[in-house]
């Protein structure tokens, strides 16, 4: 993502014009656009006309226009965004209050008015998109023999890129030439697809993770393959794989694989890795019931108020679902509290991707979580129970339609 121009005043009113440049700007850009908020982007839009005759034509056009959202709907399988809502300033195509649906693209400028202005998380979701090092990528190929899930993890989500399914025979007395010409099949479409994937020319980690040795035996496939054909650019990743242990080939079991000692030690500067031993650290202090581990926003509100998520290892944790709250009210609660631990008592805030492993296992608190830098007991009792929190944990709905079945 690259800013473009920025007029931001000092009540937080004002503009940015933005750029995407990866299909990854678009989940920031789904995180920063709320309903309400003025977006000015390209259209195509069309436009009926009426002769004198009576008789009408329907022709598309380009232009430009401005919209006030009431919502925007994100693919995450092709990083694909749509943002609906009334147009708010008048053009010679179009009328104020008439709906259009933007499609907001790479490679084209848009730019965002917010509605309650741009606050502090809404400043640095464009600080994080804008920043090269937080978009670093790892693939990964969770698989068994048949199966395999090639994904791609960035710095803000975990992507099912392409899942390959080839019918392997079983090995039998006699019939061991069909499982291994299966296996060979298998193999290959993997490396096919994983080659369509990776662009050759970076050097990047790639995780190959199976139960048993399929993931070692995919791997000596792929540099005897890379041998036999002379392909120096396949060769030169040779450095790049790391061979793991998974329960199964599914992509579930990426989440084990990713807390493996061996991965975090390739992707300990990865914003993955760092928020992985976070949330290691909280669930460790969980267990110990030691009063230095809290979760729910009642609960991490009252110890931010004590001082407790301060300097000296304390952590605020809170998925980045919390800020998508439809209530601005809601959404300036969650800011007031990122404000307060960061600005204020000096501790460390991280804002947790829901579309990453770690992320999910936030949301399956609340989506809110701290790690104290002093014990505190009972922070969960002398009041009756909160409303539920308005938060939508629930990732964008998308029909898988990248499957591979031989």
């Amino acid at each position: 993502m690259r800013l473009i121009k920025q007029n931001i005043e000092r009540d937080g009113s004002g503009t940015m014009t933005l750029f995407p440049e990866e299909p990854e700007d678009m989940w920031f850009t789904y995180n920063l656009i709320r309903p309400n908020d003025l977006l000015r982007a390209s259209a195509l839009r069309r436009i009926t006309t009426e002769s004198s005759t009576g008789s009408t034509s329907s022709t598309r056009i380009h232009t430009n226009l401005t919209i006030r959202v009431s919502k925007s709907d994100f693919d995450p399988q092709s990083s694909q965004l749509h943002v609906s809502g009334r147009i708010a300033e008048e053009t010679k195509f179009t009328k104020v209050g008439q709906y259009h649906t933007l499609d907001l693209e790479l490679q084209r400028n848009f730019t965002l008015e917010k509605s309650e202005g741009w606050d502090s998380v809404a400043r640095q979701v464009v600080k994080d998109a804008c920043d090269p090092s937080k978009s670093a990528d790892v693939w990964a190929v969770v698989m068994q023999e048949g199966l395999a899930n090639v994904a791609v993890l960035t710095g803000a989500r975990t992507v099912l890129r392409q899942r390959v399914e080839v019918a392997v025979p079983r090995k039998r007395n006699g019939r061991a030439g069909d499982h291994d010409k299966g296996l060979e099949r298998f193999f290959q479409t993997t490396l096919d697809t994983l080659v369509r994937q990776i662009d050759m020319t970076e050097s990047k980690p790639i995780l190959l993770a199976s139960p048993g040795f399929t993931a070692a035996a995919f791997q000596k496939y792929i540099l005897d393959s890379a041998t036999r054909a002379g392909d120096k650019a396949l060769l030169a990743q040779k450095a790049n794989f790391i061979v793991v242990h998974s329960s199964s080939g599914h992509l579930h079991s990426l989440n084990e694989v990713l807390q493996s000692p061996e991965v975090l030690v390739r992707l300990k500067d990865t914003k993955y890795a760092r928020e992985t031993r976070l949330m290691d650290e909280f669930l460790t202090l969980l267990r110990k019931d030691d009063g230095r581990a809290w979760y729910g926003p009642r609960e991490v509100e009252r110890a931010a108020e004590k001082g407790a998520i301060g300097k000296g290892g304390g952590a605020l944790l809170i998925s980045d679902a919390l800020f998508r709250a439809q209530n601005v009210g809601v959404r300036r609660r969650w800011v007031e509290l990122v404000d307060r631990v960061r600005d204020v008592e000096g501790g460390e805030v991280r804002v947790l991707s829901s579309e990453h492993e770690s992320g999910k296992r936030l949301d399956g608190l609340g989506g809110i979580a701290a790690i104290l830098t002093f014990p505190l007991e009972d922070l969960d009792e002398g009041e009756e129970d909160e409303a539920d929190v308005d938060v939508d944990v629930t990732a964008p709905e998308h029909v898988d339609s990248n499957d591979i079945r031989l």
